[in-house]
């Protein structure tokens, strides 16, 4: 698991993810806001905006409400497959 230590805001849904191990990449989130559930408050892009880093979970979050486990994160920023556990 690679926790997101830094997130910049780039247009739209989007923000560009950098984890522990360097490796970054731009995470669109609007698929998950159009799942609606809790991600439905995220809609507004102001609230959108206003995230930040749980730095003791590793995680982006909103509200300290609304977070992504952040190995889904990692494979959306990389492109690189969920880990195997994560599939079933």
């Amino acid at each position: 698991m690679h926790d997101v230590v830094k997130a910049e805001y780039v247009g739209e849904y989007k923000i560009n993810l950098i984890f522990d191990d360097g490796r970054s990449g731009v995470v669109d989130f609007a698929a998950f806001i159009d799942q609606g559930g809790v991600f439905e408050r995220l809609r507004r892009i102001d609230r959108f905006k206003d995230f930040r880093i749980d730095e003791e979970l590793g995680v982006l979050t909103w509200d300290d409400q609304v977070d992504i486990a952040p190995e889904v994160l990692y494979s959306k920023a990389t492109n690189s497959p969920l880990p195997g556990w994560m599939e079933h």
